[in-house]
Parts: structure tokens; sequence; C-alpha cells
């Protein structure tokens, strides 16, 4: 939508400015339209020169205005930011020409009384005709022919950024913008002056300090009076354009305390005591000079090798507001494709924006710069599991859109994202080979790897999967990773296996691993429901398939010779459990992965298991939609262990019987309670478990023996 809105203003610039009618007011005749003759001929005649638009010109304004910029604040970026480009171009002239250029600053000085705003450079200056042809015409080379095209290619980034609107992002705060300037290849100064509406003026006048430069005055709208304070101002310039090439000098108060002679006290004093010393009083003092508000020098801009730690932890600090020095640094620039040059930092801790919101947008992880301009920090610079990084990406060629304030999606952007991905990646890699180092890095940032390894895909996922670490059933209070799980496979193994659960401890006591644990086969403890999503996310890790143990079929995991149970004389129990349990289990079989408990309940191939299931409920009530999540959740299978005691005395029993049917009920309430399910009827569980206690024969006291006296002679 605002892309079409862009596309119409523009149209619309084409109609009103092409070509400005020419009115010439002199003393003698203000109103007279001139005849046609030669522009050197006009430029002769007259003292001032009145250019009337040819259409709406007000209402192409109000849709540059409102639509392209959405933060009236970006006036100041704009004009600041053509006033440094301004200096910028006049140094490599003059470099060019040989000849020395004055002292290149950016000057901005507030006049609350007058209500006025100036931003005044010693940059390369205008000539009469360029003032004419830049600022005459609200998009420079419009034609409507490359109105077309945008229309006909919204999404061609070559396109966009050809049209110069910026200086009127002035308009958003002023009523009216008068523009002197004084070009290098001219000795005449002349001045613009528009309200954006009835046209604009060029006369020649006015006078410029140095050889040449621009100054631009706004007379500020009355509900705009903040941008003539000094705290807005310098807020501003510090966001924007802290780390331009040229001094930003912004005319600021500073208070000043001297000591100075107390004339009265001192007399009085020495009326008493004609050697005493002279008396001196506190004078505050308030005085108004130019201060450079830029003082940050851009390290990305300097060479890697030169930028010691200590710098970088200064500007770390600084630029990101950080109480602590970064883990590590990544200082880069990409030559080719897309020129641009980077500085990226890993955190030490946690930044405290993401303290309460993990992926808070409001996080500014990354800044992005065009020739050391500040365009945003809202850009996805980088895929939201690397929000915490901090860091910035100046560019010298990216594109933007008209405003400069919303940059297009582009090829440009998948380039810089992904090589920023990669410096990324390898930064963590190298964090893992100091133990230390990486176990402070895994404690606060290891769940947004976890969220990268599950939304990313391909080499970026292979490498994600190589820093991720689990508890595992061998692993003690340590974590493992991939790789030094797969090393301690049996040399015949090709399944990774896992287990989630509520807990560490819950996981790692979790009947369905008993048998697995027994034989020394190592397997994964997950206790967040992340950890699961993100085995089934990466799926294989060198040719090894990841697989939850809970499921009901591992035949392959154990001994060759270890044949399958065999129902056997248990298919009349299997039978009439399924039957009982009909609700709540798909199947019932013995089972050959239990070692002491009766019972466990296991999933199919695409079933949920208990820690998945408990997530999904809570992301339902998050969403108030009690269905959400639990369509492919399916029923569980129980499986007995024909060794158990238990198991074997309901076989033999009467299973018409009431207690054999209370028997089966706790069977299974004690399978799903110790594999990490929430029971649907605690109640009922519990007036079981005291029925049962009340039918336990607990032994009677012991009476004591009596003790016979000793008799002490």
């Amino acid at each position: 939508m605002q892309r079409t809105v862009v596309a119409l203003a523009l149209a619309a610039c084409v109609q009103a400015f092409a070509p400005p009618r020419i009115v010439a007011t002199t003393p003698a005749a203000k109103s007279s339209v001139l005849p046609l003759r030669s522009e050197s001929a006009l430029r002769s005649a007259v003292a001032e020169e009145t250019f009337e638009f040819t259409a709406e010109t007000d209402r192409v304004m109000e849709i540059i205005i409102n639509s392209l910029y959405s933060d009236k604040d970006v006036f100041l970026r704009e004009l600041v930011s053509n006033a440094a480009d301004a200096c910028d171009k006049k140094r490599f002239l003059s470099i060019e020409a040989g000849n020395a250029a004055d002292a290149l600053r950016v000057r901005i000085t507030a006049d609350p009384d007058k209500k006025t705003l100036t931003i005044e450079d010693s940059g390369v200056g205008m000539s009469r005709d360029e003032l004419v042809a830049n600022l005459g015409k609200i998009a420079k080379s419009g034609t409507k022919a490359f109105a077309e095209a945008l229309g006909d290619a919204p999404d061609d980034v070559n396109l966009i950024g050809q049209f110069g609107v910026g200086f009127y992002s002035g308009y958003l705060v002023a009523d009216k913008m008068t523009v002197t300037t004084k070009s290098m290849n001219s000795d005449k100064t002349h001045t613009w002056s528009s309200d954006a509406k009835s046209g604009f003026t060029v006369r020649e006048e006015g006078e410029i300090e140095g050889s040449s430069g621009t100054r631009i005055v706004l007379d500020v709208k009355e509900d705009c009076s903040e941008y003539l304070e000094e705290a807005t101002l310098r807020r501003l310039l510090k966001r924007y354009s802290e780390f331009l090439q040229f001094p930003i000098e912004l005319y600021a108060s500073k208070t000043t305390y001297d000591d100075e002679v107390d004339e009265e006290a001192t007399k009085k004093a020495r009326e008493s005591d004609p050697d005493a010393k002279e008396v001196t009083k506190s004078v505050t003092n308030v005085k108004f000079d130019y201060e450079v508000v830029n003082s940050m020098k851009p390290l990305w801009l300097r060479p890697p090798k030169e930028v010691n730690a200590s710098e970088h932890s200064e500007f770390y600090k600084s630029a990101f507001r950080a109480f602590d020095d970064p883990l590590r640094t990544i200082h880069f620039a990409l030559e080719g494709q897309v020129q641009f040059k980077a500085l990226m930092y890993v955190p030490k801790s946690l930044p405290f924006e993401l303290n309460q919101n993990m992926f808070d947008e409001n996080a500014n992880s990354m800044k992005l710069y065009v020739k050391r301009v500040f365009i945003n920090d809202k850009f996805d610079l980088l895929p939201r599991w690397l929000v915490f990084m901090r860091g910035i990406v100046d560019s010298e060629d990216l594109p933007l859109n008209v405003g400069r304030e919303i940059l297009q999606k582009s090829k440009m952007l998948g380039v810089i994202q992904r090589r920023l991905v990669r410096k990324s990646l390898d930064a963590f890699s190298d964090l893992q080979k100091n133990a230390t180092e990486y176990d402070e890095f895994w404690k606060n940032f290891g769940k947004y790897i976890k969220v990268g390894a599950v939304e990313e895909q391909g080499d970026v996922q292979k490498d994600l999967a190589k820093l991720c670490r689990f508890y595992s059933t061998k692993s003690g209070d340590d974590q493992t990773t991939f790789s030094e799980y797969i090393e301690r496979m049996p040399q015949n193994a090709t399944k990774i296996l896992y287990l989630s659960g509520d807990s560490r401890e819950q996981a790692l006591n979790s009947p369905v691993i008993q048998r697995l644990i027994k034989t020394d086969y190592e397997v994964l403890l997950l206790p967040e429901a992340l950890d699961e999503i993100v085995c089934q996310a990466i799926g294989e890790v060198d040719g090894k398939k990841l697989v939850d143990a809970s499921k009901d079929d591992l035949k392959d995991v154990f001994d060759d010779d270890d044949e399958d149970e065999d129902n056997g004389d248990f298919e009349e129990l299997c039978s009439w459990l399924k039957l009982q349990l009909e609700d709540r289990v798909s199947s019932v079989k013995l089972s050959k992965r239990l070692v002491d408990a009766p019972a466990a309940l296991t999933e199919g191939a695409f079933g949920m298991s208990p820690t998945m299931r408990k997530y999904m409920a809570a992301q339902a009530v998050a969403q108030e939609d009690e269905f959400a999540g639990f369509g492919g959740a399916g029923k569980p299978t129980l499986e007995l262990n024909a060794k158990s005691s238990i198991v074997v005395a309901l076989n033999n029993g009467d299973l018409t019987s009431d207690e054999a049917e209370d028997a089966a009920e706790l069977l299974f309430d004690v399978a799903a309670l110790t594999g990490g399910y929430e029971l649907s009827d605690a109640t009922a569980f519990a007036t079981k478990v005291t029925k049962l206690m009340g039918q336990t024969e607990i032994p009677p006291k012991k009476e004591a023996e009596p003790v016979e006296a000793e008799v002490v002679e």
C-alpha cells in the first residue's frame, strides 16, 4: 500500500513540476509575467524570481510527508545527512583539485525566541541553477517513464532511491524553509525560500562563511517546539548522526562554577582586620557555544587488527548500554556483490530487555547505517534466534527507498544476513574450544541456539546442532553434545535415543529406559519441551537418526539375540486390559524394555510424548482453544512386564472380579505417573490407593522384653 502511495506521489510530482512557470518580480512590477527570454538574460534582469507550481503542490507535499515518514524525528537525520554529504563531496573535489578544503563541519542552532532551527554546513554548496534543479522539484530527475517503471516494478530496488525528497522532510516540523547557499564554483550567494504551498522564490542574497556551504533555516511549527530544545536535539543527533565522519556541532549551553572576589564581604572583613584575605564566592555562569556531539569514532571503519580489546569494550558499553565486556567480538568487511562493514558482539550476559520477553521486538540488536548515517534498528538483519547479538552494519551502496526510512527487502539484505549468521556461528564454534566460556554462553543463550536449530535448515541447522547440549544418562550433572554422544555409541548402533520429562530426574527414572540403562545404551534426557522439538527438527546427526525412547518400537536397539516377547500365556490378559482401558490405550502388549516396573506407557511412531502433550495443553489454554494441538495426540500403548509379580498375579487371577478391575486401573495410573503423563482423574486414583492401603496388614508392635535389674553389691 505504501509503495503504491509513493508511486502516486511521484507520478503527481512529474505533473506538478514539469516545467515550472517563472514569474519575475521587480520593485517596479511584482506581478508581471515576463515574456520568454533566455535564462541568462532573465537572471540579469531581476533581483528575485518566483516559481509557480503548475499543480496542487500542497497536496503532493502532503502525500509525501504523510506517506513516507512515520516519525517526525527523521527530519533532522535527513537534513544533517545531506549536510554531511555536501561536506564529503567538497572534500573529494578539493583533493581532486589539489586544494585544501575549509574546516568541514555541520552546525545546528536553535533559537526558541525566533522559533527557528538552523542547519548549516561548510560543504560544496549550490549554484543558482542547482538550487532550482535540486530544490525546485520534489522528485529530482522525475519523469513520467520513471514513475510508470516504479509502478510496474515496485520491488525493483534499483529504481528506488533516485527521488531525493529527504530535504522536504523538513516540512514535517516547519511552516517555511529558507536555504542560503554558495557554490564552490561561484562567488555569488543565493537564497531559496518556500512554504511548500505557493511555490518558491530564488534570489541573489545572503552571506555564507567560508568558500562555500549551505544554511537551512526552518520556521518551526507551533506544535513542534520540542525541536527547539537542546535536550531533544542532542538526543536525536546522538541517535542518528553519532558516527558521521565530520564534526556535528550543536549550539549548546555550558554551565560553569567560578570563584570571584566578593567585594562587599572582603570590605567588611578588612574593616576589622586590614590584613584579611580576599573573600571569594561561587558564581554560576552559563555560556553558549558550539559543542561537538558526535565524539564516538566508528571503530568498524578501522582495520580489525588495529582495534584492541579495550577499545572494543569501551565502544560496546557505550553504544549498547552494556555493563560488562563482550564475550566475543566479530569485526569484518565484505567486498564484492555487496560492500559493507560489520561489527558484532556476543554479550557475556543476557541483555536486560530480553529478560521478560526472549524475542522482544524492541531489543534493537543490530543497527543499520548507510555511509555512517543511522537508518534504523528495526530491520531483520539477523534471524530472531540471534536477537541477543549486538552490532552495527554500515553499507556504502545499500539501496534505500524514498525517505530513508524503510529499507526494501532485497537480495542485498539477504547477502548481509547470511554473512552475519555465518560469522556468528563461527564465533560460537570458537567459543566451544574454551569450556568455561562456552558454559557461560550456553547458560545465557542456549535456548536461542535451540530455537535456531528448529527454525533453520540445511548447513546452518547442522552447525547449530553441533552447538547444542543436553543431559544424558551418562553425563551426570554435565551436558553432552551430539558429537560426544556418537563417540560413545556402540559400534553398530544407528540411533541417538532421547527421552523428555518434567525434569532430568523424572526422565532418568522413567521405566521405559530401564533396560536401556542396564544395557549401557545412552539416552539423552530432555527436561524441556523445546529440547524435544529440537531433536524432532534436527532428525539426524552424522547419519544417526534421533529417536524418542518412549516410542513403542525399538526392536533394533536391543541385542539381536534378544527375542521379542511373545504374548503367549498373557494373550487373554492383554485382550482384557485393552477392553477395560479402551478409552485410554490403543493396544496392550508384553514389553522387552522393562526391568522392575510392572508396566509402562509408550507412544506410536506419530504419537505425542507426555511432555509435548502438556506443552500443547498449555498452548491451548493460552490460545483459549481447548482443541488446539491435540488433533494427532492419539492414545498410548500399555506395555506389561511379564516378570512382574503384579502382572503375573493379575494374569492368574479372576478377571471378572472387582479387584481385577481396580488392579487394572491402578496398573494404568501407575504407568502413567511414572511415565510423566497427567492423570485424568486424580481423585479416583487416590480412592483406589486408599482402599489398597486399607487392605494392607501391618504387623502389630513387638512387645519389649522385660529388663532384669542388675544387683550391685
